[in-house]
């Protein structure tokens, strides 16, 4: 499906993804901030897995990303009951980074991308990389990205 390929091209980019959640994430919704590499919400955030009940499972990109996140068993129960769960619990769960009042979203996200941009670009894309691979089980691929191949990497000025 297309928004399965859109969601593994955002994963695999070099630069940091960040999603800043304000309202309702529901289905792909939420599938699109889980391909994301940092996820910022309001207070006032929902999320929600509804394909279950729509008879339809969750596609397999969004599945895998949240069982990591979350563990098989609380994936299970949050994709085959789809109930619905709000920002702090999404927080406890590790699906989000961080919870902010609806006023400071704006402001948390920017300050936190602006935090990112202010380092070495090419050791946080490695950085990104390396934990790609390890999440995705590739012990020898995380090997080959490991911090004794990227130490030369002079600083930012």
């Amino acid at each position: 499906r297309l928004i399965n390929r859109v969601n593994l091209m955002l994963e695999q980019l070099e630069q940091v993804s960040i999603a800043s959640v304000n309202g309702y994430a529901i289905g792909a919704g939420v599938g699109l901030m889980l391909a994301c590499d940092f996820r910022i919400a309001a207070e006032g955030a929902e999320f929600w897995l509804p394909e279950v009940d729509l008879g339809v499972p969750l596609g397999t990109g969004s599945t895998a990303r949240l069982t990591r996140l979350v563990g098989p068993s609380k994936a299970k129960e949050l994709i085959m009951t789809c109930d619905h769960f709000d920002a702090h619990e999404a927080l406890r769960l590790g699906i989000v980074n961080r919870v902010v009042p609806l006023e400071k979203l704006p402001e948390t996200t920017w300050a936190f991308a602006k935090m990112l941009a202010g380092k070495n670009a090419k050791a946080i894309a490695l950085s990104k990389a390396t934990v790609n691979a390890v999440v995705r089980g590739n012990g020898g691929e995380a090997t080959l990205l490991s911090p004794e191949h990227f130490i030369t990497i002079p600083p930012q000025s």
